[in-house]
């Protein structure tokens, strides 16, 4: 089967309301860097266990094959959304981001700034609901009713500033019972996971060494939110408790038994799976004043800045935390038709990111609203309330 490259025109056909078109699927083989029977470290959840779980490798198996999820479905969804953001530059989305940068006393490790593709729940999130914007609470601004109060079948607000949320998903849950719960399932689904694991049981052992070999048992008083604050015995520390020189850093310390964390994995194969469904897409509509074609102008620019992220995100090695830096071995890309499925080729970051571009010019031209795409980043700041939340959690140091 001869692959075809993705076109703009079968996107809008394929995501019109009477099209029978079910979506495009993409299946990648992922080796470790350290080759095919390298060790791979999945996500690791409360309790030190990873996600098991059983799955048919094959209609003609006679019994399931165990596998481990390396990065779940929504893992997955904040790395496509890091990709847009980090190459917003040919992305081209829309972009709020809130600017923390005058609490100059967070720790160096936190963030100056939180970008709206980096908000946990999206356009339903807390630190959006938090936010202000020209001195005005984002809430009660019509941008901000606008976007709060947006459905997938009245998405023109989320087209405009959120496009992320139509495609991966959201769940409008913060604002109270009483209020908006607007709930949308995602579009795009991906996910990475680990073949008939070697082993599951093997913890990393290991010993925290200290040239002094000091005495890891001697009693000390010290400040937990600030370990340099610290005396032996029971001397006066302000906010001082009960304390252990291993708890601070020093002496040997060994890790073994439930305290030794769960180890990276070898598995027969990993592989990568990401759908858009049409289906799910056709959910998604500007509104009955705007008709089908402008709808399905919008929806084909979703799916062409999915698959632009999943290719800046995934069509070269990639890490996904320690231990887990994989690389796309093999690549197919399906049309998944009424008529029969066919090869696809999506080519690289240009010619994906030329796919946005022919997208977005065709949802403009249509009517599309788009107001934050080709724009500034929006600039936010917290309301009183969160600035007193974050100033609580890290409070300045004492001199």
């Amino acid at each position: 089967m001869v692959a075809q490259k993705i076109d703009l025109e079968s996107l809008v056909e394929g995501c019109a309301d009477d099209s029978f078109e079910d979506g495009i699927r993409i299946d990648s083989t992922l080796e470790s860097l350290t080759g095919a029977d390298g060790l791979v470290k999945p996500a690791v959840y409360e309790g030190g266990v990873y996600q098991m779980d059983q799955r048919w490798a094959s209609p003609a198996d006679s019994e399931p094959t165990k596998v481990i999820v390396i990065d779940s479905v929504p893992s997955q969804a904040n790395r496509l959304e890091e990709a847009l953001r980090r190459n917003r530059d040919t992305t081209r989305v829309p972009e709020m981001v809130l600017d923390l940068s005058d609490l100059t006393n967070l720790p160096a490790h936190l963030p100056r700034q939180i970008s709206s593709l980096e908000f946990p729940h999206r356009n339903a999130d807390a630190y959006l609901r938090d936010a202000r914007l020209s001195g005005r609470d984002f809430i009660k601004t019509e941008l901000g009713k606008s976007i709060f109060g947006a459905t997938p079948s009245r998405c023109g607000p989320l087209m405009a500033w959120f496009p992320q949320a139509l495609l991966y998903g959201f769940w409008q849950s913060h604002l109270g019972k009483k209020r908006h719960n607007t709930k949308h399932a995602r579009a795009w689904v991906s996910e990475i996971v680990g073949w008939r694991p070697a082993s599951v049981e093997t913890r990393v052992l290991g010993l925290k060494g200290d040239p002094m070999n000091l005495n890891t048992g001697e009693t000390l008083t010290s400040n937990p939110d600030d370990r340099s604050e610290w005396e032996m015995g029971r001397a006066p520390v302000e906010g001082g408790r009960r304390d252990k020189l291993s708890e601070i850093g020093h002496g040997q310390v060994p890790f073994m038994g439930d305290e030794a964390a769960a180890a990276a994995v070898s598995f027969s194969r990993v592989t990568q799976r990401a759908t858009v469904s049409f289906a799910q897409l056709r959910r998604v509509s500007l509104g009955e004043a705007h008709g089908p074609d402008r709808d399905a102008a919008a929806r084909a620019l979703l799916v062409a800045l999915g698959l632009h992220a999943h290719v800046l995100a995934f069509g070269r090695g990639f890490a996904l935390r320690s231990g887990a830096a994989l690389r796309p071995m093999e690549t197919s890309t399906v049309w998944l038709g009424a008529g029969g499925d066919r090869a696809l080729t999506l080519g690289g970051p240009r010619a994906t990111g030329e796919l946005v571009g022919a997208a977005l010019a065709r949802a403009r031209s249509e009517g599309v609203p788009l107001d934050g795409w080709d724009q500034p980043a929006l600039r936010l700041t917290p309301r009183d309330n969160l600035r007193n939340a974050i100033i609580s959690t890290w409070p300045q140091p004492a001199d």
